[in-house]
């Protein structure tokens, strides 16, 4: 360009393999996340089914009475303002988000789990109480540890999902 004139075929043949590459690479990166959050999602509702809790619709939540009832979940719904991946009630009424977040790489983190994961949970307190909304998100893959210390201090609980037993255990622990 700056001697400008047209590329040589090496020229463009170079440019041509590099956008490639790059478009490639981007590509197999937002498939893998994709699959693994669904792959998480899954896993966790099964978990929940698991522990006794039943599995109702989708629904749109503005209020506590919309929400499943004690002992049931939903999956993708919207609480409030905001789309959770899965929506819990625990046995001693307060409602539960949970997001599913897979990171490939520490950069990544901030924008699955403090831009998106911790916002929704701050709106959530926010629109149904600090006592009354336990969000959580499920975490995979790769995150910066300053990115979890924030995401845990704006209210957000953070689960990994190779170890969902202490999140089943304590939302059992909620029968009383």
């Amino acid at each position: 360009m700056a001697d400008n004139r047209e590329p040589t075929e090496a020229e463009r043949t170079t440019a041509v393999v590099a956008t490639a590459s790059l478009i490639a690479q981007s590509r197999v990166s937002t498939d893998r996340r994709n699959e693994g959050k669904s792959n998480q999602e899954e896993t966790v509702a099964e978990r929940l089914l698991a522990a006794g809790l039943t599995l109702v619709g989708t629904r749109k939540i503005t209020t506590f009475r919309q929400a499943p009832n004690p002992g049931e979940f939903c999956r993708e719904s919207t609480l409030g303002t905001r789309k959770a991946d899965l929506i819990a009630t625990a046995w001693d009424g307060r409602i539960v988000p949970i997001e599913c977040k897979v990171s490939n790489s520490a950069t990544n983190s901030v924008k699955r789990l403090n831009n998106d994961a911790a916002v929704k949970a701050t709106s959530w307190r926010r629109d149904f109480g600090n006592t009354q909304v336990v969000p959580v998100a499920v975490l995979s893959g790769v995150f910066k540890l300053h990115n979890l210390t924030d995401a845990q201090d704006r209210g957000l609980s953070l689960i990994w999902a190779h170890n969902l037993e202490p999140f089943v255990e304590w939302l059992l622990a909620t029968k009383g």
